[in-house]
């Protein structure tokens, strides 16, 4: 789904109201203060296409402050992770007292759960990425640590992201559904990428022996998915593991075992409810069939993990 927003609509004394609805409805609860010489004349625009489970939206406009208060967060509790790409001109993104100073390529993280700010001295274009909180949580340790973090669009994962997001932006409209979800799926893997390239991110290596033991317990966890039973029981018989040693080896990973377990189901679901082949399947013969036995909690799981109801997923209102 594409849609157009402009403050192009409405007369000029009314538009810095309509800008501030416009990115509280696309984004979250937020504020937005023009500089003084932008008061009389603010104009503004986005773009937003609809992904699965990902939100890519273009946003044009002049000079600025938005914020995002502990005020806003009280009203509403979004929970929400925001990448800002810097196509032009220059901004700041502002968090848990940090500045990333953005340069046209550069692009850094934020989230909706604590208070931000974005500054914009001049007209600008950014290519804004939004995405379910524990999407990202589910591939990354102590995100915290890496808001507000300029990473480097002019090289590696940064470099490639920005390629991958100005293709996309020419050919979005044309995708199918399963399509649609493998490029916001490789989005999300480049984005990852980037942000393990910062400082904070960086652990040390696992042992050859760990990572090893890491492979096959997950190659085994995926052949597992439909199996209602799956558990580090069944894991350590079938693996000639202890279940200590399981969870051992999981402790470098973002998740715990059951967790992971379960996020790969919601995975796997995903991308059934999207293929044409299972739409003879209703959402909870789907559901069943990759080890979920409660369709109440499947439902929820689903909701938390993508922002939407597996139904709306199927039929694609995801926004």
């Amino acid at each position: 789904m594409t849609r157009l927003l402009s403050t192009d609509v409405v007369p000029r004394d009314q538009r810095l109201a309509y800008w501030t609805d416009m990115i509280c409805n696309v984004y979250v609860q937020l504020g937005c203060d023009p500089v003084a010489s932008a008061r009389g004349d603010f104009d503004g625009s986005i773009r937003q296409h609809t992904l699965p489970s990902l939100d890519v939206s273009v946003v044009t406009s002049g000079p600025q402050k938005v914020m995002r208060t502990s005020g806003h967060i009280a009203r509403s509790s979004d929970d929400y992770f925001l990448v800002s790409i810097q196509a032009r001109g220059q901004g700041v993104v502002r968090q848990d007292g940090r500045d990333a100073v953005l340069s046209v390529g550069d692009f850094a993280l934020y989230d909706s759960t604590r208070p931000y700010q974005l500054l914009f001295d001049d007209a600008f274009e950014q290519i804004v990425l939004k995405l379910p909180g524990e999407r990202l949580r589910s591939e990354l340790r102590d995100t915290e640590a890496l808001t507000a973090t300029t990473v480097s669009g002019r090289e590696g994962a940064g470099h490639l992201m920005l390629s991958m997001i100005r293709t996309l932006r020419e050919d979005i409209d044309a995708l199918q559904p399963a399509s649609a979800l493998a490029v916001a799926n490789g989005v999300l893997n480049i984005l990852v990428a980037g942000l393990q390239t910062l400082p904070a991110a960086r652990s040390p290596s696992l042992s050859n022996l760990t990572a090893f033991h890491l492979a096959r317990i997950k190659r085994c966890i995926d052949a597992r998915l439909d199996d209602p039973a799956l558990s580090v029981g069944m894991l350590a018989a079938e693996l000639g593991m202890s279940a200590s040693q399981i969870h051992r080896v999981f402790k470098s990973e973002p998740l715990t075992l059951s967790q992971y377990i379960w996020d790969r189901r919601l995975e796997a679901c995903s991308r059934d409810l999207l293929d044409p082949r299972e739409a003879g399947r209703t959402v909870g013969e789907i559901a069943y069939g990759r080890g979920f036995s409660d369709p109440a909690h499947f439902s929820r799981a689903f909701r938390e993990r993508f922002g939407c109801s597996p139904r709306d997923w199927r039929l694609g209102r995801r926004h």
